[in-house]
């Protein structure tokens, strides 16, 4: 496996972003996984999940809010973006490889108790991680993702981004981002979206994850989400869903776990107002205090 390591010239001076890399060491051969890790080292943690084509740098107007309340705040970058180690051939990266990845996170942090806040691929891969650890997590908020099990009708929207990603010569990761959120990006900021990727090269992992989602029968991974689903249908902690009022991908995909998750029963669902697919970019405020009280009546 040939990876590449971004250098880290490329994170300095981020605006917003002064915090402390860590690192621990995944799969075979090893790959090096990076992630924030703020707030009380003893508290239990909240778990802030990207997806495509985003980084933890998502996160940064979210982490202090969090920390501040008492939380340990813990925000990976997934295999092939922000700080951490990126094959460079798109074949490396498999659903069931991410999963395996972060389970091995999980489990050589030793996380229980946790709240987690995930939204897109961080949904996917995600919630398979409280199919597979369900005594590891607290409660859940589900925010603008799914969990497609093949067999499913797919969205304009999701036709369009997918044959853009495979097909566009230069994938604009800054751009992208900036387009997802009703509010856009500053040129600074599109720059800190791109600094993980110097060129193309680096993001094979961007360009694989919008053809594993599992949306026909025929993707891999199917069956290992129906058995997700199986075990999800169990779940009666807290699951919270945030969906945004501007994402035409997830549109609707709320009412998909409040129908088949037991713990979605009772809940503060939210309708969060005036954001986009990257709704943490949006109303990071917002999100920042539904994810604390959740916690906070999780732990009682």
């Amino acid at each position: 496996m040939e990876v590449l390591r971004t250098p880290d010239a490329r994170f300095a001076g981020l605006p917003d972003f002064a915090f402390t890399p860590h690192y621990l060491e995944v799969g075979a051969p090893p790959l090096r996984l990076h992630y924030l890790d703020e707030g009380k080292p003893d508290a239990a943690p909240i778990l802030l999940m990207h997806g495509e084509p985003s980084w933890c740098y998502l996160y940064r107007k979210m982490v202090p809010p969090l920390a501040a309340h008492g939380h340990r705040v813990i925000a990976p970058d997934l295999i092939g973006f922000g700080r951490s180690d990126k094959p460079t051939q798109r074949s490396d990266y498999t659903f069931e490889r991410h999963v395996d990845w972060m389970s091995e996170f999980l489990t050589k942090l030793d996380l229980k108790g946790i709240t987690l806040f995930c939204q897109d691929w961080g949904g996917l891969i995600g919630l398979r991680l409280v199919a597979r650890f369900p005594e590891r997590f607290a409660a859940v908020v589900a925010a603008n993702t799914g969990l497609p099990a093949g067999g499913r009708n797919i969205r304009v929207a999701f036709r369009l981004w997918l044959a853009f990603s495979q097909y566009v010569p230069r994938l604009p990761i800054g751009g992208l981002i900036s387009r997802g959120t009703a509010r856009r990006l500053n040129e600074a900021e599109k720059r800190a979206y791109d600094a993980p990727f110097p060129d193309e090269s680096y993001k094979a992992g961007a360009r694989q994850f919008p053809v594993l989602v599992p949306i026909t029968d025929a993707h891999a991974s199917v069956k290992e989400c129906k058995q997700a689903w199986e075990a999800l249908a169990r779940f009666d902690k807290p699951f919270v869903t945030a969906f945004s009022d501007r994402d035409p991908i997830t549109r609707g995909g709320d009412r998909l776990f409040q129908a088949r998750i037991p713990g979605t029963k009772g809940q503060p669902h939210a309708t969060i107002r005036n954001a986009g697919h990257f709704l943490q970019e949006d109303q990071p405020e917002e999100l920042a205090r539904l994810i604390h009280s959740v916690a906070e009546r999780a732990s009682r």
